[in-house]
């Protein structure tokens, strides 16, 4: 009886070594957190860890985005629970936040690796990605890879030059690679280059290939240069009933018109409203609402035709318009904007209170860049922000001030970093609050705005 006692005693010892708590009360099994759908449900609450990025998640104009961010809003809420979001650097630093019980989900295409088999359950649907060359579309595009011996490739270090490298080996050399160091180019500016014309071919995924072919339908991304790399989503080994949910989920729904609709709006949706002319200059008028943008214009001390520009370029003065990610109206407010700026419900689309809307907006924004002292130079700066988010914009102004420019100069300062805000090198800085932007439409829009506004006034009269 007292051997029985004695080895009971020391398993019931092992059992509180190896499922001791966490410093955070986390229940601990042989050095991984204990938590599964029960436990989940019991919080109420599915912590869903990710990266920034323009397929995981990314802010846009003051709103939470991304395709892996609204899949996983989407799963939270079929089970009936609130998600909270905890983004971080890099997948090695997800999944040790994962197993340390920092979160519950990691909502993103991980790497299946047999390193990570062993801690990890991957769930939810399996994605499989490769490289690809992008081009231009054309006669001319290259159909084999064989192909690229003698071309002129532009490629960031890491995989993508790694996996040029070795397809030039397998193809007896002749690519003439060119190796792009900086950190002030990210993929995103090669592949606008490429689109531009004034670079022939780079390498990227086929999944940023896809969304960035929404920007510029001139791409072609067909030509495939990598074997497949398969990923997914992923649970710890401690939770087999969440990865289940995670399974039937995503086995039920990847048919459902709230999936399809995500896919679509960040892998297949223009991204770019087509603009024409509306009116003539000629005649003296701008659009069908110069006398709503005059009486509103008052409101923030703005020039009624700079109103004008703004609403040219966010719709083409077509108050129907509804964008990629939601925004709607002459205007092109976000609904939470949209309902914060007084909007009634179901008249997101009504000239008038557009006009107003955004007014209102623009004054908030005013009181945001107030130390911003030059008033035409503070202009731009609420554009920027009226275009991306204040977030992205106060971002770039820290990381301006940071490497030696000015932070109360937009051309050639601030909007130098709200360019390179989607180069991970810079939005995970310390300064940077708001994370990846895709800042070459925001820098535009600023140009397109200004200059155009500049035209309206030599144009038409006040």
């Amino acid at each position: 009886m007292k051997r029985i006692t004695f080895w009971m005693s020391m398993i019931l010892v092992l059992l509180l070594i190896s499922c001791k708590g966490n410093k955070n009360g986390v229940k601990m099994v042989d050095g991984e957190a204990a938590i599964d759908l029960p436990e989940i449900k019991e919080k109420g609450e599915l912590v869903v860890l990710t990266i920034n990025s323009s397929t995981s998640y990314f802010e846009y104009r003051g709103s939470p985005m991304g395709f892996q961010y609204e899949l996983a809003l989407q799963f939270a809420h079929s089970l009936g629970l609130k998600m909270r979001l905890k983004v971080v650097n890099d997948p090695m630093e997800m999944v040790g936040c994962l197993l340390k019980g920092e979160g519950d989900l990691i909502a993103y295409n991980l790497p299946i690796t047999n390193e990570w088999k062993d801690s990890l359950i991957y769930c939810g649907e399996q994605n499989v990605t490769h490289q690809v060359i992008i081009q231009r579309r054309g006669k001319d595009a290259l159909k084999d890879v064989t192909q690229l011996v003698g071309k002129d490739v532009y490629v960031q270090p890491g995989k993508y030059l790694d996996r040029l490298n070795n397809l030039n080996e397998e193809l007896g050399g002749g690519i003439l690679i060119h190796e792009v160091a900086t950190d002030s180019t990210s993929i995103e500016d090669l592949i606008t280059q490429v689109a531009m014309g004034d670079i022939a071919y780079t390498v990227a995924s086929d999944e940023i290939a896809k969304i960035n072919r929404t920007y510029y339908p001139n791409l072609d991304i067909n030509m495939k240069i990598s074997f497949d790399q398969r990923s997914s989503w992923a649970v710890r080994k401690t939770s087999p009933l969440l990865a289940e949910a995670a399974d039937k989920w995503h086995r039920e729904n990847i048919n459902s018109p709230e999936f399809k609709a995500s896919a679509k709006r960040y892998f297949e949706l223009v991204k770019r409203t087509p603009h024409v002319a509306i009116l003539s200059l000629k005649d003296g008028k701008i659009s069908h609402y110069d006398d709503l943008f005059r009486k509103y214009s008052k409101e923030i001390g703005w020039d009624w035709r700079l109103l004008a520009s703004v609403a040219y370029t966010e719709s083409n003065f077509d108050p129907t318009v509804v964008s990629w990610a939601g925004a709607k109206g002459l205007m092109q407010l976000m609904p939470a904007t949209a309902r914060a700026m007084g909007v009634p419900p179901g008249m997101e689309q009504d000239p008038e209170e557009s006009i107003k809307a955004a007014v209102k907006c623009i004054a908030y924004l005013q009181r945001i860049f107030a130390k911003v002292p030059d008033p035409e130079e503070r202009i731009k700066f609420v554009l920027a922000a009226y275009n991306a988010g204040a977030g992205h914009v106060i971002d770039a102004m820290a990381l301006a001030e940071k490497y030696g420019r000015n932070r109360y100069i937009w051309n050639h300062h601030v909007d130098h970093y709200i360019l390179l805000k989607s180069n991970e090198e810079y939005y995970r800085d310390p300064v940077c609050k708001s994370g990846y932007f895709r800042g070459t439409e925001t820098y535009n829009f600023v140009r397109e705005v200004t200059d155009r506004a500049n035209v309206y006034k030599e144009k038409i009269k006040y």
